[in-house]
């Protein structure tokens, strides 16, 4: 993770189209400025970058079912729960499948989990829109590189 770009993909594990989903994994830093004030001397990765990191994660599958050409937005979280504390220097494994796509919106279904344990999960839905610009387009495509995007996929 890359808080302070807030990048947090570090590696996309698995992308199936076929079956609208995706895997990813994120390592919390050891070390980073926003564990200084969440919490001093109890410092704990917040819940809204949780969640964050799974609208990423179902992002990275929109772009990729779009074939690069369109990205998404992060427009509804729906039921949300968090069930256990993420520290620093933890691995974690973010999954989102895509339930329903149509008039400019995909739902997905995410969560995160910690050793096989639940993190978090929720629904959440993105809005999709054209690339604003091809800069944009092309800082997205240089991240995918980054965290192993499928080339096959990234055309």
């Amino acid at each position: 993770m890359r808080l302070e770009y807030f990048q947090l993909i570090d590696r996309i594990v698995d992308l199936n189209l076929a079956d609208r989903s995706i895997s990813c994994e994120a390592v919390v830093p050891a070390e980073n400025t926003i564990f200084e004030g969440h919490f001093p001397g109890f410092p704990l990765m917040p819940g809204v970058l949780l969640v964050e990191t799974m609208a990423q994660t179902s992002g990275w599958l929109v772009v990729a079912s779009h074939r690069f050409t369109r990205m998404a937005f992060l427009a509804q979280v729906k039921d949300a729960k968090f069930r256990t504390f993420v520290t620093p220097g933890q691995t974690l494994a973010v999954n989102a499948k895509l339930v329903h796509e149509g008039s400019g919106y995909a739902v997905t279904s995410a969560k995160i989990t910690m050793g096989g344990k639940p993190v978090c999960d929720a629904t959440l839905t993105l809005r999709i829109l054209d690339f604003p610009n091809t800069e944009v387009s092309e800082k997205m495509r240089e991240m995918a590189a980054r965290v192993g995007f499928p080339s096959e996929v990234a055309v």
